[in-house]
């Protein structure tokens, strides 16, 4: 049996930067880019009204773009550690099959069964969760890893380890 940990990986906000995709489809909508430190501490859907009929727009999902040095921070987890990535996707019917396809394209590594799509993670079972929302993680029972977006910023709670970007992640893990 395998003995290696189980990390559990968030998608929306930790692999892909759905924060600047919900900027990019406000500015072409709007006209009107939000700044990082305009919306700080305010949830997505505070700091993007309109962000509930982004995500169910086609293609929000598949054309999100990558998190700076996710790809290199997760196959770095992947090779070290039992992998899971672990998304809340159901809610929107078009990211289950958009998810997909993104996942395979930058991360080809990660297999069919690495991959949860859910509804809520509070059944999802591992030694340690990465994740930008509490929501997830406070449901969890193993070692919680905050990572940082602009609405978790103000979050300062020793329930959570704060990682900030994948290098951090790498040297910690």
């Amino acid at each position: 049996m395998n003995d290696r940990k189980q990390i559990l990986v968030d998608m929306d906000g930790v692999l892909a930067d759905v924060y600047k995709q919900f900027q990019l489809f406000e500015k072409q909508e709007t006209g009107k880019e939000r700044k990082p430190e305009e919306v700080t501490g305010l949830p997505e859907y505070e700091a993007f009204p309109n962000s509930y009929k982004y995500v169910n727009i086609k293609g929000f999902f598949r054309n999100a773009p990558v998190i700076e040095g996710s790809i290199e921070g997760l196959n770095y987890l992947n090779n070290k550690y039992n992998v899971l990535v672990v998304s809340s996707a159901t809610e929107f019917p078009n990211s289950l099959k958009e998810k997909l396809e993104w996942l395979n394209e930058h991360y080809p590594f990660i297999t069919w069964k690495q991959l949860i799509l859910c509804g809520t993670k509070d059944s999802i079972k591992g030694d340690i969760m990465i994740d930008d929302h509490l929501k997830n993680l406070d449901c969890f029972e193993g070692e919680k890893m905050l990572f940082t977006q602009p609405h978790n910023m103000l979050i300062n709670s020793p329930l959570y380890k704060r990682i900030y970007n994948w290098n951090e992640i790498i040297e910690k893990l």
